[in-house]
């Protein structure tokens, strides 16, 4: 069949010069968080082989950074980070982050890991309320750990927690302080998924323009999105267009609340929509997706995208015929670049098209009158049948995916605090 390039089927108005953003690198890579806030998600505890399962194909993926796990939470997340960090991964850096906190430097320390993103927040309402430190007091903290970090031979970070509701020049002065320090990337944290692209652009400028007037502060910057308002993909790509280089995801895009930029949707945005070369062997996408969602026991939405069961299957007549007369017809691309395969769903919006289109594949002789009969039943058995097996069935898979959901009770709570006090 003649290309659609050939046909003048379509414009790809993404390649129009004008439209991609000056600023844009040529190439990023790819931080996972999907071990580390990923496990965060309520109702996640990953074993130490789960972890090096997900962490392995993390590195055949090509992620170039994987934070592991946290190992100042327990001597259980200090053995499963140890134990990846000292089996190695064949190309992506071993990360555990640690709060502004010597002790938890040492648990990263003591694990073996090569990088160390620390984190600390900027904005004066964490500071007054959880951290209960001056602006001083902040700096000082973040300047001792950061010389504590380089001292010990790590790559160190700065995470400014909470940057998307810092006052600008204290932001930037925190950043200075971090580099002045040592810090190898700072990264700019939009920690409850606050603003809009458009605000995420203008921070990244305005960080940009205040640091790296002077070379010894043009240093690699990351950022951190959450998905409160469903907007950490924007978010994550509007960095990106200014400069980012190291964008932080998490597979499925798991994590705290909301969750986090999907690692899936930020890697084929980025490759398909812009040219920006990840790193990522786009094709293992969809498997990657699948391990981590049977590890972690939270199943994908069905019209999630990329990984989503419904993201490359066509129910509607219209679509179906389409995709069959041309492949990119109602795909913007090939299932096959993301792992996946196209699939048709039978029901009460499937047309003649297809489903004389099933008979020939099938062998079966059948007259346009036929074919029309056996469309309608589809279509009846669909209304009739299916659709009361899903209303009676939907609570009960709800209760029963509230079930997998893992963690301490509130009788169990209570009971160890008797039993201990």
């Amino acid at each position: 069949m003649e290309s659609l390039e050939k046909a003048g089927l379509a414009v790809n108005y993404n390649k129009v010069p004008s439209t991609l953003p000056k600023d844009l690198p040529s190439r990023v890579f790819i931080w996972d968080e999907t071990l580390r806030d990923g496990e965060q998600t309520p109702g996640v505890a990953l074993t130490i082989d789960e972890k090096i399962d997900i962490a392995k194909m993390l590195d055949e993926v090509g992620a170039a950074i994987v934070a592991v796990g946290f190992p100042a939470v327990s001597e259980e997340e200090k053995r499963a980070v140890t134990t990846i960090a000292r089996e190695g991964l064949a190309n992506a850096v071993v990360a555990a982050p640690a709060r502004a906190v010597i002790a938890d430097l040492d648990a990263c320390i003591a694990s073996d890991v090569q990088e160390v993103p620390i984190f600390i927040a900027t904005s004066d309402f964490r500071l007054k309320y959880q951290l209960r430190m001056t602006r001083e007091e902040m700096l000082d903290r973040l300047q001792q750990c950061v010389q504590y970090g380089k001292d010990h031979g790590l790559i160190i970070d700065y995470i400014a927690e909470d940057s998307t509701r810092s006052d600008m020049d204290f932001l930037c002065k925190a950043f200075k302080t971090a580099i002045d320090a040592g810090v190898d990337k700072i990264c700019i944290a939009d920690t409850v998924g606050f603003v809009r692209p458009q605000v995420m652009k203008y921070i990244i400028r305005e960080v940009k323009s205040r640091l790296w007037t002077k070379s010894k502060y043009k240093v690699p910057m990351a950022v951190h999105c959450h998905d409160d308002f469903g907007l950490a993909t924007a978010n994550t790509l509007a960095a990106v267009e200014e400069g980012v280089t190291y964008p932080h995801v998490c597979v499925n895009a798991y994590g705290e609340r909301a969750g986090n930029a999907a690692f899936e949707e930020v890697v084929l945005a980025l490759e398909e929509l812009y040219g920006v070369d990840t790193g990522v062997d786009t094709e293992k996408l969809y498997p990657l997706s699948k391990l981590v969602e049977k590890h972690f026991v939270i199943p994908i939405p069905l019209h999630k995208a990329v990984s989503g069961d419904n993201a490359f299957t066509h129910s509607s007549g219209i679509h179906s015929h389409g995709q069959l007369t041309h492949s990119m017809t109602y795909e913007p691309i090939s299932p096959l670049k993301v792992g996946r395969r196209r699939e048709f769903h039978l029901g009460k919006f499937v047309g003649r098209h297809f489903v004389e289109y099933l008979l020939r594949m099938g062998g079966v002789k059948a007259t346009a009158e036929q074919a029309r009969e056996i469309t309608e039943r589809i279509k009846k058995t669909h209304e009739d049948i299916k659709k009361k097996q899903t209303l009676e069935s939907f609570e009960s898979i709800k209760e029963s995916l509230r079930e997998l959901r893992t963690g301490v009770s509130e009788r169990e709570f209570w009971a160890i605090v008797f039993d201990v006090i």
